[in-house]
């Protein structure tokens, strides 16, 4: 029935090395690992895993055209739905992929295949030999016409005037973990988390994972919430914590702060409606060991010890006429039990009974989303989703806190755009996993959806990528963001190797997808290799690809029967001048004919409007007949009363533009 709506700068690389930096060849630094930091390996499945007490979307068929695809770094096969592939520009210089790794990749022999049952198969190689694919791409951030994309290695911004061209504008070579990366204004922020210099200058070569050696004390796998890694001895030139680089002269990017912090920076989120009075915030996420208190004044470790960094978040306050005087001012213990006052307060880590899931302990959050427009703040906190209230930004309160026995590891967040749905990712695994298999169960490593009642979160379904990927593919839930279709809930989310998939969760009881874009695996012939989509993120009428391995995908929706061109062009009627995810942005439509155009399809889709009265609605506005909208208008309204639940405020938008 929707069928009617359906219709067919030159290049620079500018390396940015601070004092006592010196640029080294690829072969002579440390090799960031291609996925996000190990935890401990996951339990044998059940057999019968329990059953949900939620709707979980359905597993496709075996015939679905993205389970099978033939693999490769830059020659795998890809299938794509509901989107268009623009460009893919590869990794550059220094960060890019090692192309004789490649060959000598693809020329050893092929691994045997995994015993039907066993453990999922880990990062691999063939024949003992391991891919190359250069410095790992991690998240994106967008300000005007550029692209920041994050790295292993540093960062990469790319002027995106021309979305079908982009070009590589500035190169900041500062390793020091994933590079989470936000932009405000003149400011760029980065996460620093392991083997970062203060000066951006390149560490020697060391083992991943580090090897317990002399000087080496292994940091407690509890504090942390992942695998004990071995914590080198205080060093004054380390850098822990957030980045912050003055773009002014975006030729000539500064780092006018290093922000230390006891745990790094994994993670960090910017919550900027304080700007007007001269300051933001960045709230940081921290998983890496407790530093020891030589390195950094006032670090304490251990869970037992009161004034622990364990269970905490730092907040960094960041003076914008001078920000190279932000600072640590606040790192609340948002995990407290408030009868108790035990700062170890919520999930203690384990199963959650009989054929469910083991779920890490609550030591750290991984990502926090800020939805600054109704003062919330979700925290993907390991073994919780938390529910924060903002309203004061140095204080945050926790409103609520959940657990779930299909969750492994609570990784990130987005809020729907009325902030009455808020949904939660499972990177099951650690994101190195393929978990993505036919064995492996739809509601773990996916979403699940809560609807928010009386600052309560209610668990209402679950998503997960539905086609079969194979062994050789990591494929788990990861990044994503809202696109702004009017009057949907639509996201567009990575899932490592399972590539990028598009979703409506506008009734949050009955998600189904609507669109997809993946590639085969990275290795060729069952050679296994890391790789995929890290982030996938909606701006200004594109989607962007963090591409970890390959480089950067730019994608833009086309029409389909799950999505119209009217809303696509209603879509792109919100533009952002900046853009990062984790500080979520209220989307506020305008009340225009394109807006309207929007509505009038997704009540022909729910058949709430006939094609025909569609038609003369259409005809109407774009004849700009204020006489016959009026009346359409009315009727509208009138039909309202008996409408579906989900069509009601439709209907009520529409007249109100219709009215006009």
């Amino acid at each position: 029935m929707i069928a009617r709506f359906i219709t067919p700068s030159s290049r620079r690389a500018v390396t940015i090395a601070f004092a006592l930096s010196i640029f080294s060849p690829l072969s002579g630094i440390a090799q960031a690992p291609p996925v996000a930091p190990a935890r401990p390996a996951a339990p044998a499945i059940p057999a019968h895993p329990a059953d949900p007490t939620v709707y979980v979307n359905p597993r496709s068929a075996p015939d679905d055209p993205r389970t099978g695809l033939k693999g490769g770094v830059y020659d795998a096969e890809s299938a794509i739905m509901g989107l268009q592939l623009v460009t893919m520009v590869k990794k550059p210089g220094a960060f890019g992929v090692d192309m004789d790794s490649v060959k000598a990749f693809e020329a050893a022999p092929v691994p045997p295949p995994p015993t039907p049952g066993s453990a999922p198969a880990g990062r691999g190689g063939a024949g003992g030999v391991r891919l190359n694919t250069g410095q790992t791409n991690s998240d994106l951030g967008f300000s005007g016409k550029y692209l920041f994309q994050g790295n292993y290695y540093g960062i990469n911004i790319y002027d995106i005037s021309d979305p079908a061209k982009i070009t590589l504008k500035t190169s900041i070579v500062c390793p020091g973990g994933q590079g989470d990366v936000s932009v405000y204004k003149n400011l760029v922020f980065m996460s620093v988390e392991t083997s970062g210099k203060i000066d951006c200058s390149i560490p020697p070569p060391v083992e991943f994972p580090p090897a317990a050696a002399p000087g080496l004390t292994a940091a407690p796998a509890a504090a942390a919430g992942r695998r004990a890694q071995a914590e080198p001895a205080a060093d004054p030139t380390k850098a822990r914590g957030v980045r912050i680089f003055d773009i002014g002269d975006i030729d000539h990017p500064k780092q006018v702060a290093m922000v230390q912090t006891c745990r790094g920076s994994h993670t960090h989120t910017l919550l900027t409606g304080t700007a007007d009075k001269g300051y933001i915030y960045a709230y940081v996420a921290g998983s890496a060991g407790v530093r020891p208190a030589a390195e950094l004044a006032g670090c304490v470790g251990g869970p037992d010890d009161p004034n622990t960094a364990v269970f905490t978040i730092a907040i960094i306050k960041v003076p914008l006429a001078h920000p190279e005087q932000a600072k640590v001012i606040a790192s609340p213990y948002i995990f407290s039990d408030p009868a108790t006052h035990n700062i170890n307060g919520l999930w203690q880590g384990g199963t959650h009974g009989d054929n469910t899931e083991t779920t890490s302990a609550t030591r750290g959050c991984h990502d926090l989303t800020m939805f600054e427009s109704m003062h919330m703040m979700a925290g993907a906190c390991s073994g919780n989703g938390i529910l924060m209230d903002i309203s004061d930004p140095e204080k945050p309160v926790r409103l609520d806190a959940v657990t779930d026995p299909n969750f492994a590891f609570w990784h990130s967040a987005n809020f729907a755009n009325d902030g009455k749905t808020v949904l939660f990712t499972d990177e099951w695994g650690g994101g190195g996993a393929p978990h993505c298999r036919l064995a492996d169960p739809m509601a773990w490593g996916g979403d699940a959806i809560f609807q928010i009642k009386d600052n309560k979160m209610v668990l209402s379904s679950y998503f997960k990528m539905p086609a079969i990927q194979e062994e050789t593919k990591n494929c788990v839930a990861h990044n994503g963001s809202l696109i702004p279709v009017p009057g949907r809930n639509i996201l567009v989310q990575s899932w490592y190797q399972g590539g990028i998939d598009m979703y409506d969760f506008t009734d949050p009881k009955h998600p189904y997808e609507i669109g997809y874009f993946t590639r085969g695996p990275m290795g060729k012939d069952g050679r296994r290799a890391g790789g995929g989509d890290w982030s996938s993120y909606y701006y200004n009428g594109y989607i962007y690809g963090s591409e970890m391995g390959r480089g950067t995908d730019v994608l833009k929706l086309v029409p389909s029967k799950y999505l119209t061109q009217n809303e696509i062009d209603a879509a792109a009627q919100i533009t952002f001048k900046e853009l990062n995810v984790q500080d979520q942005p209220h989307m506020d439509y305008p009340k225009t004919f394109i807006t309207a155009k929007a509505y009038v399809d997704q009540l022909v889709r729910d058949d709430v409007l006939t094609i025909e009265k569609a038609a003369a609605i259409d005809l109407a506005m774009d004849g700009k007949k204020s006489g016959q909208l009026k009346t359409y208008a009315a009727s509208l309204e009138k039909d309202a009363a008996t409408a579906p639940a989900g069509d009601v405020d439709r209907m009520h938008l529409l007249a109100e533009i219709l009215k006009k």
